[in-house]
């Protein structure tokens, strides 16, 4: 059957006063349907099999029928009103107490996302102490459809700015939340439920830099995790890094945009500088997260078969690959210099970095075609009264890339010698329309960068530096 069936055909407009609000729904129907959900997880008498039927794994057909039509009207504003005028959240509390059955438990919390997304209802459930704490237990549940539906609720009421802090404080305080989210992203094959999570994380390290600091610290404790029965489960160490990264290669084949979240959970890592060395210092080097997101830039990103337009579609994720991993080399460089510890994958990637330099060169060429474009749309919807155009969204994304993608290009070409050059011009990563559109969007802010590349240069390929030179005049009087 159907997870949500079409609402019942009411026969509300024959009984007057009987309609909720401007809808044709019944009150007498909602009102006997919630009533039956009490006496199920509450029955007057013992159930025939024995047993309390709050202990019942399974729904009747025709329960969970009538309940699957109420999720399915609670998206109505006037029906989830009603819900919220019967009490329903109470009557969800006590299902979650008692109910054995998972499918009841996905619904009842179901009808609490739908109806968290209006503010008021929303405010209600969020100042309910004993709802909220209720509703993160949930995340410690082995039923994937519950925890969908749990992280649809979390991530709508997060969204809502007026109670957003009441559960990024309550999510502090409550440490098996952290471990129950680590266990999902390791562990779960779910790439519905994994992008859900991942968009719950995302907006809770976008909304307190110090819930993401306890996170990336966390990890030397245990706690209650998931189980099928009511016993605890003691998990294992998690460290967010690694959770991070299995679910990212969950995600990344089968659903784009829930890539382009945990890339960018990663790149907010990196604005702190425990993020960083989190990354760069765990027991790899960071070698695993620098793989996938090397592989994913150079195999699967803005290829040579993609038409230019394509760096318009993957600009969010791309700007956040290409921040991580500028992050992670500017680190390891800078451990280089101070005499630190330089991980050994760094020295295989600065043997083998070609491809990537080659893959940030056609970003940069196709960004360039993209805003060719651009400026000529621009000149046909022109303001008048300020003479210039606006600069868009697009364009504004557009140049964060750039931003990102020419301070990594920067840096690597400072760290290339002779063989790499050499290895470089032989594969076709370097000629001289790569290296101009390099040059053209380097200068003259790294100056120092191209200057030094080109002294390599000059030496792997004495004809093409000249050339180069000529193109560029203003290199002339630095060499």
């Amino acid at each position: 059957m159907d997870r949500n069936p079409s609402p019942p055909c009411s026969d509300a407009e024959e009984e007057e006063g009987d309609a909720v609000g401007n809808t044709v729904y019944s009150k007498h129907w909602l009102f006997s349907v919630l009533t039956r959900l009490i006496e199920v997880i509450a029955p007057a008498e013992p159930d025939p099999a024995g047993s309390p039927q709050g202990a019942r794994t399974e729904l009747d057909e025709e329960m969970e029928n009538d309940i699957c039509k109420v999720w399915d009207m609670s998206m109505d504003e006037d029906v989830a009103l009603f819900l919220q005028e019967f009490n329903a959240p109470d009557i969800f509390m006590g299902v979650f107490a008692k109910s054995k059955c998972p499918r009841l438990t996905e619904i009842c919390v179901g009808i609490l996302g739908n109806m968290a997304c209006f503010q008021d209802i929303c405010m209600s459930i969020s100042k309910d102490e004993n709802l909220g704490q209720v509703l993160l237990q949930r995340l410690c549940d082995s039923d994937s459809p519950t925890l969908l539906e749990t992280s649809r609720l979390l991530l709508t009421c997060l969204s809502q700015p007026e109670v957003a802090n009441v559960w990024v404080e309550r999510i502090r305080e409550n440490p098996s939340v952290y471990d129950c989210v680590c266990f999902i992203m390791s562990s779960s094959t779910n790439v519905e439920l994994l992008v859900k999570v991942g968009e719950v994380v995302d907006k809770l390290f976008d909304l307190d830099e110090e819930l993401m600091l306890n996170w990336i610290k966390n990890g030397t404790c245990h706690s209650v995790g998931p189980s099928v029965d009511d016993s605890p489960e003691e998990l294992p160490d998690f460290k967010i890094v690694p959770c991070i990264l299995e679910a990212a290669k969950q995600v990344r084949s089968d659903n784009p945009e829930g890539l382009d979240v945990y890339m960018h959970i990663l790149q907010l890592l990196t604005t702190v500088d425990e993020g960083i060395q989190a990354i760069v210092q765990a027991p790899d080097g960071g070698k695993e997260t620098w793989s996938l997101l090397y592989d994913l830039v150079c195999q699967e990103l803005c290829q040579p078969d993609d038409p230019p337009i394509i760096v318009q579609e993957q600009k969010t994720v791309l700007a956040s690959i290409l921040s991580v991993l500028s992050a992670m080399f500017a680190s390891q460089t800078e451990q280089e210099y101070t005499g630190m510890r330089k991980s050994n994958w760094l020295y295989v990637v600065v043997e083998g970095d070609m491809p990537l330099i080659g893959s940030l060169i056609r970003i940069l060429q196709y960004m360039e075609g993209c805003g060719k474009r651009a400026v000529d749309n621009s000149k046909e919807s022109e303001q008048e009264e300020t003479g210039r155009t606006d600069v868009n969204e697009e364009d504004f994304h557009l140049k964060i890339l750039k931003d990102i993608c020419c301070e990594l290009l920067s840096n690597m070409l400072q760290e290339l010698t002779k063989e790499n050059t050499l290895e470089g011009l032989h594969q076709g990563h370097l000629n001289e329309q790569t290296c101009s559109c390099a040059f053209q969007n380097l200068l003259p802010l790294y100056s120092t960068s191209v200057e030094s590349f080109l002294e390599v240069l000059r030496e792997a390929d004495q004809k093409l530096a000249d050339n180069l030179e000529k193109r560029f005049p203003s290199l002339k009087t630095h060499t």
